[in-house]
């Protein structure tokens, strides 16, 4: 059985979400790791619900957002992801990984009030 290490990181204290994205602390020296799991802990308030987007980069300059693909037809159609949630909960995303940088940003979208978002990410290896 192999090793499976893993480290939990504070990416964003819970706090009031804005309109536009906010990124939260920079994982980095993580290219040993294939596995990342963000942990979203939300309160929706009076928003209409919360948008997170995940970033990866080499150099942690150029950033490259997280995609979604649609298939139909023998067709592959992708587009840039965002997770969006409508409700408060605690949100786990796995996510594979082979990157030296992540950065997760958050936004709300309508009223921020007595809205609330943690995020944790976990770092490992499977």
């Amino acid at each position: 059985m192999q090793n499976q290490e893993w480290k939990t990181n504070s990416v964003r204290s819970a706090a009031i979400l804005t309109t536009e994205y906010v990124a939260g602390t920079v994982l980095s020296n993580v290219e040993l790791s294939n596995q990342l799991v963000v942990l979203v802990d939300f309160t929706i308030g009076s928003l209409d619900d919360l948008r997170v987007k995940v970033e990866f980069s080499s150099d942690n300059s150029s950033w490259y957002q997280e995609t979604f693909s649609n298939i139909s037809g023998g067709v592959s159609t992708d587009t840039l992801g965002e997770h969006k949630f409508a409700a408060t909960g605690k949100y786990r995303l796995p996510i594979s990984l082979k990157d030296r940088y992540v950065r997760i940003g958050a936004k709300g979208t309508g009223t921020v009030t007595d809205s609330s978002c943690a995020i944790d990410a976990i770092i490992g290896v499977s």
